[in-house]
């Protein structure tokens, strides 16, 4: 069902209230204290200002965020499969499995530019860190909230372990998957940029967002902070957006949430 025009104003009426609130409390501040909370618009001037460095950070923040998302994707959904197939498996892991995401980022970027050196490929590998933990935990929950009902009809057929897996079990679980997807598709640019914050080169043009922000912080460039603030949360939009269309064309044709919403 299409929304109404008045349920699309809403967002627009939110935004335009937030700025009116913005910018009343910049200027209810003390005039030697206004540098502290820009007004949007010298944090628009910061963007075209600052336009070269951010576009250049946002595509290395996005290169990390999107290996280590992928990354988490490919090495959960196989754990899961693994953690679904006895409760024993799943009682000896998920104690290691929570103290890897209890771990602060900044206690394992020093150990990740040890192992594989600062940049890329640390920030990558903390991405998949903080990305991983939801993937692995919806997903196996899917996998073992499957109707039992159906998995005694597949018995009943005689079907193997391996196709009540593929048919049955991976297509129930896709729901949970998504919603883990969705989850970790919002922690990831916030992973990639602490983690560049922490284990970020500038080598070859090659901070990132974390590293933009580091420097501004230091330099005292309040509204080219904002504007890279901004721009972290534009890149979380975006791939929480890939994610939503692809979950919708997966389950729309026949789950219940979609169909739902289609009548």
């Amino acid at each position: 069902m299409p929304r109404s025009p008045f349920k699309l104003l809403l967002p627009a009426v939110a935004g335009a209230i937030v700025l009116g609130l913005w910018y009343g409390v910049h200027f209810y501040l003390e005039e030697e204290m206004r540098f502290l909370l820009p007004t949007p618009g010298a944090v628009l001037r910061a963007f075209w200002d600052h336009c070269e460095a951010l576009g250049r950070a946002t595509i290395n923040t996005t290169q990390g965020a999107l290996l280590g998302f992928g990354l988490a994707i490919v090495v959960s959904f196989g754990l899961a499969i693994l953690l679904s197939l006895s409760a024993h498996v799943r009682t000896s892991l998920y104690p290691y499995l929570m103290a890897l995401q209890m771990t602060p980022l900044p206690v394992l970027a020093p150990i990740c530019v040890i192992w594989v050196g600062a940049g890329l490929k640390s920030v990558s590998l903390l991405t998949f860190v903080i990305a991983f933990f939801p993937l692995v935990v919806n997903t196996t929950q899917g996998l073992i909230s499957t109707d039992r009902n159906l998995v005694e009809l597949f018995a009943l057929y005689r079907a193997s372990r391996v196709q009540q897996l593929l048919f049955l079990r991976v297509p129930a679980a896709l729901p949970y998957f998504f919603t883990g997807l969705r989850i970790a598709a919002t922690l990831a640019p916030i992973g990639a940029v602490v983690a560049d914050m922490n284990a970020g080169s500038s080598a070859g043009d090659g901070g990132g967002l974390g590293f933009q922000a580091v420097i501004y912080s230091s330099q005292a460039k309040y509204p080219a902070l904002f504007a890279t603030a901004a721009t972290t949360c534009i890149l979380g939009f975006v791939l929480n957006a890939g994610v939503l269309a692809l979950s919708w064309f997966a389950l729309h044709h026949w789950h219940d949430s979609y169909e739902r919403t289609d009548r």
